[in-house]
């Protein structure tokens, strides 16, 4: 039998609350395509993005602000990729405060301003409302970093400096977002607050010591796996005392030794933008894709123009030549498969 005729009946799957996701028959490209996050540029989805959803070649879109001009624009756009797609992922980055896509809809405070109030649980209940009525179904936050460090990269987006604080925001907030329909995303794992630079911007090398990092960093990220949370971003950053060779997103020893092992995180996976400087210093873009889902990622996230096909292309190549490769795949399918039921 060839690879490329084969179908896989993938097993059902326990959410949280007990639900299921539903078995389905998926080939090859169709289970590769679940790993792929894409992007488009205007206010309507391209003709390319709709037969992708159509026939399951991707998981699902990110929208910026270039996509979203009106409420009922935003309500067309969405409707058309769930008529493309059934359940396709559509994505945001909704924070808070200056961080926000959807620029009519909260929260209107940043991440400190709502723990400070008191409001982290009910400002991101209320976002999530809106948004769910609009048609996301996944929302990139929160911001679970510390940035403990003086002039640190994230400061003006994090809730706190103090990694207490932080622990206590983070699963407030996911359980703000979730409760109103909308998958959170904690982020950056396994964490930014030691960096001086963004990673979309600059290579970054957070020389913090294993303790320091469990101490500081993992506990917010710890604190929203108690709390359910959907998904979790991993960073691009790179960690000696975790990982000599590797940034974290293409790391083994970080996403399946400490988040899935550790941690005990059994959801989704996702990258940080995968042309952010710091991943692309360390390879091409289908590179970088396959390191990432080789250490543990169930989600690409491709934010650049023409980054779709490259990265889809090899990735089912080397699913069709690689039995490792091709049940890694298979896995992070049945994971996301699992995270799009459970919001539909």
């Amino acid at each position: 039998m060839q690879v490329r005729a084969l179908l896989v009946v993938l097993p059902l799957v326990l959410l949280p609350g007990g639900a299921h996701a539903s078995s389905e028959r998926l080939t090859l490209q169709e289970q590769v395509g679940q790993l792929v996050v894409m992007s488009f540029r205007g206010t309507k989805a391209p003709e390319y993005v709709l037969a992708a959803l159509r026939e399951k070649r991707s998981a699902g879109v990110i929208l910026f602000g270039g996509n979203v001009r009106s409420p009922g624009q935003l309500r067309a756009l969405t409707g058309s990729l769930r008529q493309a797609g059934g359940r396709p992922v559509v994505a945001v980055d909704q924070e808070g405060g200056h961080v926000r896509r959807v620029p009519w809809v909260g929260p209107l405070r940043s991440e400190a301003a709502q723990a400070a109030a008191g409001a982290v649980r009910s400002d991101a209940a209320a976002a999530a409302r809106e948004l769910r009525a609009l048609g996301i179904t996944v929302n990139l936050a929160p911001v679970a970093d510390v940035p403990t460090i003086s002039h640190a990269a994230l400061a003006s987006r994090a809730f706190s400096r103090d990694p207490a604080l932080v622990s206590a925001s983070v699963p407030a907030a996911v359980r703000g977002w979730q409760a109103s329909g909308i998958a959170a995303a904690a982020k950056h794992f396994p964490g930014l607050g030691g960096a001086v630079a963004n990673t979309d911007d600059a290579v970054v090398r957070i020389p913090r010591s294993r303790a320091e990092l469990e101490q500081v960093d993992l506990a917010p990220f710890r604190a929203a796996v108690g709390a359910g949370v959907g998904l979790v971003m991993v960073g691009h950053a790179r960690y000696p005392a975790l990982d000599r060779y590797r940034i974290a997103s293409q790391s083994k020893p970080i996403i399946d030794g400490i988040l899935r092992g550790d941690l005990g995180f059994d959801g989704v996976v996702v990258t940080d933008s995968l042309e952010a400087r710091a991943s692309l210093s360390t390879g091409s873009l289908a590179i970088v894709a396959e390191r990432a889902i080789r250490a543990g990622v169930d989600l690409l996230l491709l934010t650049g123009r023409g980054s779709y096909r490259p990265v889809y292309d090899h990735l089912l190549a080397v699913a069709r030549t690689d039995p490792a490769f091709r049940a890694r795949v298979r896995e992070s399918a049945v994971r996301v498969l699992a995270l799009k039921a459970g919001v539909r």
